[in-house]
């Protein structure tokens, strides 16, 4: 792709390519420096245990955003304290007022979101549509579990041992305090996101998140204090992972990780050396596949939403897209013709349809696996190059054809705007190619046939499929599951199970009239005897 081949959406703004549109704004446009003032630092930092000083920058350019306190590990064991403390009581808050936070907050977040959208872009350099996508996010989450978490919670009646003499109820307890620690591609929905269940199942949280991406997960924890949440029940520690990461294990009642799979194996092993549980979303390479059927226009528009979103930076985004020989050429035309029109800009505004990676890692990667491709033979269908004259860490989304093993872009996650296309004939042999990964996050069908796109996706290994769209209905419908299978980790976010595995179960079993051993003059023969009598009555009767 030349750069006449795509729209630079800042090109208006800035009069010239290679002006930096933060630092050289015309009149009227924000930029960080309007956004990110010592005044919003400071009030953002204040609850921040750190006792030394770091910072974080800003994709778009690179310069830094804010300085910040950075925690040691003593004060994350100060943080851990005094959430603590502050849990025992929030614990004792009636379930309905703690959901009531979460339901102000859902309205604070809907009212303040041009706030919280700005401190996204900057902070991760993503097309401000891709930011609203954390906006819904979480508001839809915070909804949710505002309304159903007075019932997920709630006591349940079991039937006991001796039907009628055995009264049994099943408790939920908080587990006390959660470690979380966030990454820095989904700054608001990964940080608080995660972190609303935990809250109103009673718990506190003492949360990491990326350094880079704070000011969003900050600006978060100031909006649920507002909205009701004790400022001690949410505490934040900042600093390099390799030093605060396990010292967060190394306190938290739970620990809740998302990130990459090497580092959610240390996270799991220390907190199983602590025998704490331990929540997982990690890796993925994420497979789409167009069967013959499938409507093609509607799936090369998909597509551009599956790979390209967040600059492709999003764990269940499609890094491989298999197409049926049928349809393949059709497909790659209108795909390929989409992504040359996508428009490239940094401007704190609607417009631009994808934004900047986050970092020189992301871009050395993303770089590297698609220079390695071309080397070995794969054609390059769009993109390619890195677009230094819109920020250092731009890259033009990619399409790539003609991949094979043992190209490092075939298996290895790219987290980027990269696509591999590879053509199929046989449909068993396509989903075996689909799970033939480590990885078993999300996946994607498109087909006209809604019967065969089921029948598809109860075939593929992975947490969530979405048939006729890349990621977003399977991830906002909040109210079913989301996580990943193999390597892409464990436990799940979202619905009950997102709330429930911050909590312990409890069984309180009540016996009446008779003990559960002999009783009224029966000798141990005779009560087991009765007791054998009584289990083949509970079979007959079809108890359970």
């Amino acid at each position: 792709m030349t750069e006449s081949q795509v729209t630079t959406e800042n090109a208006g703004q800035t009069g010239k390519t290679g002006t930096n549109p933060l630092a050289a704004a015309p009149a009227g446009v924000r930029t960080a420096v309007d956004v990110v003032t010592p005044e919003l630092v400071a009030q953002l930092t204040r609850g921040v245990v750190g006792s030394g000083r770091t910072a974080n920058h800003t994709p778009f350019t690179g310069e830094k955003l804010a300085d910040l306190p950075e925690s040691t590990p003593e004060d994350v064991a100060s943080a851990f304290e005094r959430a603590r403390a502050a849990q025992e009581v929030w614990a004792k808050t009636p379930v309905r007022r703690r959901a009531a936070v979460l339901l102000r907050f859902h309205d604070l977040v809907l009212a303040r979101q041009a706030e919280v959208l700005d401190l996204i872009q900057l902070e991760t350099g993503k097309a401000r549509l891709h930011a609203h996508e954390e906006v819904q996010a979480v508001a839809v989450a915070a909804r949710h579990y505002g309304r159903k978490a007075p019932s997920y919670l709630k006591a349940k009646r079991h039937t006991g041992a001796v039907p009628t003499l055995t009264k049994v109820t099943e408790l939920r307890q908080p587990r006390g305090v959660v470690g979380q620690i966030a990454p820095w591609n989904y700054p608001l929905e990964l940080s608080v996101g995660d972190a609303l269940p935990a809250f109103v199942a009673g718990n506190a949280v003492v949360m990491k998140p990326d350094t880079e991406t704070c000011l969003t997960a900050l600006w978060a924890r100031d909006l649920l204090v507002e909205a009701g949440l004790p400022a001690e029940v949410f505490q934040v520690v900042l600093g390099e992972g390799p030093v605060v990461g396990p010292e967060l294990v190394k306190h938290a009642d739970y620990v809740s990780f998302t990130g990459s799979t090497r580092t959610g194996r240390e996270v799991a092993q220390g907190a199983a050396a602590r025998l704490v549980g331990v929540s997982l979303e990690l890796g993925g390479k994420n497979a789409m596949l167009v069967l013959k059927d499938a409507d093609v226009e509607k799936a090369a528009a998909g597509a551009v939403r599956a790979c390209f979103s967040s600059a492709g930076q999003l764990c269940i985004s499609i890094e491989r897209l298999y197409v049926h020989e049928s349809v393949a050429d059709a497909f790659v035309e209108r795909f390929a013709a989409r992504t040359r029109a996508m428009r490239l800009g940094t401007s704190l505004a609607y417009g631009a349809d994808m934004g900047s990676l986050v970092g020189e890692r992301q871009l050395e990667t993303v770089t590297r696996h698609v220079e390695e491709a071309v080397a070995k033979g794969a054609t390059l269908v769009a993109g390619g190059v890195a677009r230094p004259d819109i920020g250092p860490y731009f890259f033009e989304p990619t399409i790539l054809d003609g991949v094979e093993a043992p190209m490092a872009v075939c298996a290895e996650e790219t987290f980027g705007p990269v696509v591999s296309i590879y053509r199929f004939t046989d449909e068993d042999e396509v989903i075996s190619l689909a799970n033939a990964t480590p990885y078993g996050l999300n996946s994607s069908v498109w087909t006209k046939d809604a019967k065969r796109g089921h029948e598809v996706a109860a075939r593929l290994r992975t947490g969530t499929v979405n048939i006729n769209e890349g990621y977003a209905p399977a991830y906002g419908s909040v109210q079913a599951p989301m996580g990943g299978m193999k390597d892409s980790g464990l436990g799940r976010r979202h619905g009950s199970e997102g709330l429930l595995k911050y909590t312990e179960a409890q069984t309180v079993a009540h016996q009446r009239v008779m003990p559960m051993a002999p009783s009224f003059g029966m000798d141990d023969e005779k009560y087991a005897a009765f007791m054998s009598r009584s289990l083949k009555a509970m079979k007959a009767f079809r108890l359970r």
